[in-house]
């Protein structure tokens, strides 16, 4: 989702006839404020937009609403499918990404690997506004400048002086894309020590949580923000900060956005399946390069063939704390 941002604010400041309606997860509607001419349009998969009858909902309430001229299918999956077929069948131009599927099977499969970078999913997106005859040339400049701390986050992490704030977000979708996280505590504490720095500990879910305000309590100038904000109050927290360390997770990307350093942890996703955050270099991802199982998988939801995690296990805290410095 947050990779989509950077594609559609520059085709849409390199086209000001443009207008392009966003249609996605109702969650994720605050990553699209400030940008002029993009309308998020947000959906509801476990309600009215549920199923077939819901996906054909969806169709007629877009095509009712706004006079759509093109389709770029950025997603590539049944649904996204279903509702460009509806679309075709009405003289609806559409295209559709290229995941590259059979390149990323290459790369991750355990024998005859394939190691070498392939084109990164930002040029994916990209791929597709060209094809609607839509040209734009992807850069690195941050696609939304630093933003004021609400009310809110500010009554959590206060205002924003001359320390050093430091994001943490630890935890990922499945474990193989996880440090360990009684070696992510060694992080925290050595981080946490250094003068003028404030770590901020981002998270989610009630176990999440849970941990992260234990680890908060254990150490000086740390905060958990884990279940305390919307994603709007968040972001703006974000948009602060002057160091991410992240996992290959969505924090990375939400980083990026802002131009924010990440200094992202990688086990069995690797930086060239393409999914290295927006503008971000490689030279602060830390990993196992010499691990002949790396990547096993593009998400990470394969589970350990090895049994030890070794890409993960092997990186050393100070390996993370080197490139988080100032």
């Amino acid at each position: 989702m947050a990779m989509t941002i950077p594609v559609m604010k520059q085709a849409l400041d390199s086209h000001p006839d443009l207008q392009i309606v966003f249609v996605s997860n109702k969650n994720w509607g605050a990553l699209t404020e400030g940008i002029p001419r993009l309308t998020f349009y947000p959906v509801d998969f476990k309600g009215v937009h549920k199923g077939i009858p819901g996906l054909y909902r969806l169709f007629r309430e877009l095509r009712r609403q706004f006079n759509i001229a093109a389709v770029a299918d950025l997603h590539n999956v049944l649904r996204s499918k279903i509702v460009s077929t509806f679309f075709r069948l009405t003289g609806v131009r559409v295209r559709t990404i290229d995941k590259g599927r059979a390149e990323k099977k290459a790369l991750t499969r355990q024998e005859n690997k394939v190691l070498q970078p392939l084109t990164s999913t930002i040029e994916r997106y990209a791929t597709v506004f060209r094809q609607l005859g839509i040209q734009l040339e992807m850069g690195t400049k941050p696609v939304f400048s630093p933003r004021e701390l609400t009310e809110a986050a500010r009554a959590v992490v206060g205002a924003k002086g001359p320390e050093k704030w430091i994001g943490i977000a630890p935890f990922a979708t499945y474990r193989e894309k996880m440090y360990p996280l009684e070696k992510m505590e060694e992080v925290i504490a050595a981080l946490s020590s250094r003068p003028n720095h404030k770590i901020l500990l981002f998270g989610g879910g009630k176990n999440e949580a849970a941990l992260l305000q234990e680890l908060a309590g254990k150490y000086p100038n740390t905060v958990s923000l884990a279940g305390r904000f919307s994603l709007k109050d968040e972001l703006t927290v974000i948009s602060q900060l002057d160091r991410m360390i992240s996992m290959d997770s969505a924090n990375m990307h939400l980083a990026s956005l802002f131009g924010v350093p990440v200094v992202s942890v990688w086990g069995a996703t690797h930086p060239f399946a393409g999914f290295m955050g927006y503008g971000q270099s490689e030279s602060d991802a830390v990993q196992i390069n010499d691990l002949p199982c790396r990547p096993c998988s593009v998400f990470g939801n394969k589970p350990c063939f090895r049994g030890d995690h070794a890409c993960m296990e092997w990186i050393k805290p100070n390996q993370i704390t080197e490139k988080a410095g100032f």
